[in-house]
């Protein structure tokens, strides 16, 4: 699957973060701790969005945040390669704590939006993750990016958090996320008919 959205950017970004990954292993910083961390900024927007509101401050508060959770994310599964410390067990934790932080950033909706429809954000946010991982469980890489993946939808939030649209933003984290599951799966289908073929 083609790299669509801002994943396709994610090679320039991990080379960004390689100095951070470097000072990271030096100190004997496990990749767990890095996962933990991505959680905590993860609850850290949420907390703002729930308790602060909409505009120039809270926008970069989650802006801060939630580009220290994608940090995180990316930081942790490369330290764990980098340092020779990769686990299946890791990877289990990689994953959890990957939904557990995109689910406690969209948790603080529920003081600002309609419930149901942060519900609907939160499970239709972990969508596109089912596919990939169903795909790795059927023998296929990892399928990856979306036209509304993780990166966009932190975008998402973070243009909800300075203008207030917290409607428009949910609307568009279910939406963008469920076509993203779908392009997901036709990918998936595509790829394992091929593998079948051969």
């Amino acid at each position: 699957m083609a790299n669509i959205g801002l994943y396709g950017l994610k090679p320039w970004y991990a080379a960004r973060l390689r100095p951070v990954r470097g000072w990271l292993a030096a100190r004997g910083v496990s990749p767990a701790a890095v996962t933990y961390s991505g959680v905590v900024a993860g609850a850290v927007a949420g907390t703002a969005m729930a308790t602060l509101p909409a505009g120039i401050g809270l926008g970069f508060v989650v802006a801060a945040a939630l580009a220290a959770r994608l940090a995180c994310a990316n930081l942790d599964g490369a330290l764990a390669r980098d340092a020779g410390r990769g686990t299946a067990w890791g990877s289990v934790v990689n994953e959890v704590g990957d939904r557990l932080a995109e689910i406690a950033a969209l948790a603080g909706l529920f003081f600002v939006a309609p419930a149901w429809q942060v519900i609907a954000a939160i499970a239709a946010a972990s969508a596109p993750s089912w596919i990939a991982l169903a795909g790795s469980t059927a023998g296929t890489a990892r399928i990856q990016g979306g036209p509304v993946g993780k990166t966009e939808r932190t975008v998402v939030l973070v243009l909800a958090a300075f203008t207030g649209g917290w409607v428009a933003a949910l609307a568009l984290v279910i939406g963008g996320s469920l076509v993203t599951a779908l392009v997901r799966l036709a990918t998936l289908r595509r790829l394992l008919a091929s593998a079948a073929s051969r």
